[in-house]
């Protein structure tokens, strides 16, 4: 059984269709690689996946829970960071990410080491003390993955996690991803196509709503490349998308 599963997926937002019949799946301890140009619905699609918003036809379900009808199950079995990390910046860092865990209600006798485990994880041990809204954007970004993280959920839905970070950091959380591999499932969306290379091997593009392409990158390159034999993901995107 696939660890995420959509099948006839749907938004409408009266005439506007922002999600179109997408069908897809992602196995467990897999990396999917979610792309598309900007307005394509892929952060509706994740809206969905994660409960907050609901589908108008379709079904989406996450470790065989529906999403619709099961959501409090889903959102027990996901962590997820949105393109806007959801902070509170006027908390310190311990204080927030103690509060998540709260939240996620994680047992009291191990909520500690769990806030330590994921600041270990993300390089936020030296700012622990420090004031949310005083941190440059790259460590509020590491804030809102360590916010995922907490209470190690089977699946992970990242929005543009490297979304701020300099080249190191950006190596650094690619990394951190990386090694998610087969201890959680991952849809990783982002526009920097070079990090889906290096850390995905199935990618998914959609454009206006619909899917274009869901394969293993090295298969898209050789149906897309032609006569080339390195073709990049930058250029199968583009070619994809034109329309």
């Amino acid at each position: 059984m696939p660890m995420i599963e959509v099948q006839n997926l749907t938004k409408r937002y009266r005439e506007r269709v922002a999600v179109d019949c997408l069908n897809f799946s992602v196995a467990e301890g897999e990396i999917l690689g979610f792309l598309g140009p900007n307005g394509a619905g892929k952060s509706t699609t994740m809206k969905i996946l994660t409960g907050f918003l609901p589908p108008s036809e379709g079904v989406a379900k996450v470790a065989g829970f529906d999403v619709f009808e099961q959501p409090l199950e889903v959102k027990r079995r996901i962590g997820y960071l949105p393109e806007t990390p959801p902070l509170y910046p006027e908390m310190t860092v311990a204080g927030y990410l103690k509060f998540v865990a709260e939240l996620k209600r994680l047992p009291g006798r191990g909520l500690r080491a769990e806030v330590e485990r994921v600041a270990g994880l993300t390089g936020l041990a030296d700012v622990m003390g420090r004031v949310i809204q005083n941190l440059s954007k790259g460590y509020k970004q590491r804030v809102g993955i360590a916010q995922a993280l907490l209470g190690s959920p089977p699946v992970l839905i990242l929005d543009e996690p490297t979304e701020g970070l300099d080249p190191a950091q950006r190596a650094e959380v690619r990394g951190l991803i990386k090694g998610l591999a087969g201890k959680h499932t991952v849809i990783l969306s982002t526009h920097i196509l070079p990090e889906v290379t290096m850390t995905c091997e199935k990618v998914l593009i959609i454009n206006q709503g619909r899917v274009v392409a869901y394969d293993q990158i090295r298969k898209l390159a050789k149906v897309h490349g032609g006569k080339a034999e390195n073709v990049s993901l930058e250029e199968i995107f583009i070619k994809l998308t034109a329309a």
